[in-house]
């Protein structure tokens, strides 16, 4: 123990050494976090008397959710599930860990954030990234040319957590696809319709969706004269836009990946515009661009595709946005981006400014990932959004929490109490006769519990109605039925409560 208690003491001194240097040198408050945290961590190691201890935190990047944010998250999970049926979806599940060979050389650059496994059997295993991978090598596997499918479930990224912009290590992904052969442009539109449902049902503010093509964009690279064997890596650093100024990334084009400085300056002059159809039409007078033949399919394409989705109603929510890159390697037509414009959101707890969540949706069409699994490397078009649901639920839980609005956390309808002692057999013969009736019900564990109590009990769980019995009302054959929220009680007879509570619970769902 004494060699532990001396290494962790030197761990500590070395760790408050790197931030005392970070500090000094002003390094990004960003890296000064992550690393005040460590220093936090390893003094957290050493109790009163130097020894080490053990230490409860959830790892880094995942988090726990108390009843209220599960609450938030079946209310917003609800929604979008009735939305992917709407449309028709079916749902699947696939594992959490793939063969790593499944998920290798799919997503470029970011693979080397997948989580990889300690061999389990002689299988070399990694957490999924994604659940588009997944959906791929369930298509080949099983033959499948046509589907309409949505998934749910947790990925891992080995990515950098940032907790309070709703970037984490283990998350939810939302999943909708649609898989098969179809004319241009038709499943694509659908796909922004259903995002703009989604996002217009939760009411989280004003967003935008930004569309663009892989086509166009390696049109430009070709027409700029970007090397082909760069175009994907180049690709990666436009999709930066997002969150780096455009010098930074021109920067990184040519310092790390070797660019010719004139090509960038070509690739900056079109990355910056974005607009409507009418850039489209810009665009395709522009005879330099149109005589490649990738750039002009892709502004064909989303020529059809802004017609469609003027018949959807969804025109007014989108922007045809150059520098919409979407680093995935898998991508091979249209690609969408959904973003807030309104207000940010405090999603931190604190007292801070409020903090931006980045993204909340994207996508596109992948045409060739199923042929990837295939050993005749027969495609099958596909084309999906998924929803930043993580991100979602903290903006609801922030909102919640700045209208200091009580969320119920149980589905608890109905709750018997008794207003004397030597009542808890009459009180389980109510819960049994309303549990049969399907009629969610809850009473006191306790065999003589305080009547004010229980009521207090209904009022913080906002139970709306509560039964209430005595020797009186046994005798009566009746019971008292009592409104939680306006405390009102009327007398019903045994022989109809049933009935009768199902009439108020009806009037309350309508209300």
């Amino acid at each position: 123990m004494e060699v532990n208690k001396s290494k962790l003491e030197s761990d500590i001194k070395k760790q408050g050494d790197l931030v005392r240097s970070l500090k000094a040198q002003k390094a990004p408050k960003e890296k000064i976090d992550e690393e005040v945290s460590k220093l936090l961590e390893l003094k957290a190691c050493l109790n009163e008397e130097g020894q080490q201890k053990f230490t409860l935190k959830t790892p880094k990047g995942t988090r726990d959710f108390a009843p209220q944010q599960m609450s938030i998250r079946e209310i917003v999970i609800q929604k979008v599930v009735e939305c992917f049926k709407r449309h028709g979806a079916e749902t699947i599940d696939t594992p959490v860990f793939e063969l790593k060979e499944t998920l290798t050389e799919k997503y470029g650059e970011d693979s080397k954030l997948i989580y990889d496994l300690a061999d389990q059997g002689g299988e070399i295993l990694s957490l999924r990234y994604d659940l588009t991978v997944p959906f791929a090598r369930f298509l080949a596997m099983n033959k499948i040319t046509n589907f309409k499918r949505y998934h749910i479930g947790k990925v891992y990224r080995r990515d950098k957590p940032y907790m309070t912009k709703g970037r984490y290590r283990e998350f939810y992904q939302c999943d909708f696809d649609i898989a098969g052969q179809y004319d241009l442009m038709l499943p694509d539109a659908e796909c922004v319709r259903i995002v703009v449902e989604i996002l217009s049902s939760l009411d989280i503010g004003s967003f935008l969706v930004k569309v663009n093509h892989r086509q166009i964009l390696d049109g430009i690279f070709e027409v700029c004269g970007v090397p082909s064997e760069k175009f994907r890596t180049i690709c990666s650093s436009v999709d930066k836009l997002d969150k780096m100024s455009w010098e930074e990334v021109r920067k990184e084009m040519i310092d790390e990946k070797g660019l010719d400085p004139t090509i960038a300056d070509e690739i900056g002059e079109y990355v910056s515009q974005h607009g409507g159809p009418e850039l489209i039409e810009v665009l395709l007078n522009n005879e330099k661009l149109t005589k490649n033949k990738a750039a002009k399919e892709g502004l064909e394409a989303m020529k059809q595709f802004f017609i469609y989705s003027n018949l959807y109603d969804t025109v007014n929510k989108l922007s045809f946005d150059l520098s919409l890159a979407r680093g995935l390697d898998y991508y091979t037509g249209i690609i969408y981006e959904c973003v807030l414009t309104g207000n940010s959101v405090n999603c931190t707890g604190d007292d801070d400014d409020g903090v931006s969540v980045g993204s909340i949706a994207g996508g596109g069409r992948y045409d060739k990932l199923v042929g990837m699994f295939d050993s005749k490397h027969k495609n099958v078009p596909c084309v999906g959004i998924s929803l930043g649901i993580e991100r979602i639920f903290s903006i609801m839980e922030a909102k919640a929490q700045l209208n200091n609005k009580k969320i119920r956390t149980t589905c608890t309808e109905v709750y018997v109490a008794s207003a004397q002692k030597k009542m808890i057999q009459e009180r389980m013969k109510l819960c049994r006769e309303l549990w049969d009736a399907n009629i969610k019900t809850e009473h006191s564990y306790k065999l003589n519990p305080k009547l004010l109590d229980q009521l207090q009990y209904c009022e913080e769980h906002a139970i709306p109605w509560a039964i209430i019995i005595g020797e009186s009302e046994l005798q009566k054959g009746i019971v008292k039925l009592r409104h939680v929220s306006t405390r009102k009680e009327i007398e019903v007879s045994r022989e109809k409560l049933v009935e009768e509570i199902k009439n108020c619970l009806t009037e309350l769902y309508n209300s």
